[in-house]
């Protein structure tokens, strides 16, 4: 379990860094990124470990990504372009 937790703590770091070096116009700052990104890929590794039991490691490391992902993906804002769209009716 120690393994998962670091692999999922570096892997959602990697995810963040790449969040932020391409969406940087559209994220928070970035410690909000790379603690949303780790702490998201952590609480991933939890949920997916619990779902799969033991000995599951590259399983847990996937779900650990894609929940990482998934809590990054809530931090983004829309881009500016959206923002100045008016309806008219």
């Amino acid at each position: 379990m120690l393994w998962e937790a670091l692999g999922s703590v570096l892997l959602g770091l990697a995810l963040a860094w790449l969040a932020d070096r391409h969406l940087a116009d559209r994220l928070p700052e970035r410690r909000a990124v790379f603690l949303t990104g780790s702490l998201g890929a952590l609480f991933g590794a939890y949920v997916t470990h619990a779902a799969l039991g033991p000995g599951q490691f590259l399983g847990t490391l996937v779900g650990a990504v894609l929940i990482g992902a998934v809590l990054l993906s809530l931090l983004l804002r829309p881009s500016a372009r959206r923002l100045r769209r008016v309806i008219h009716f």
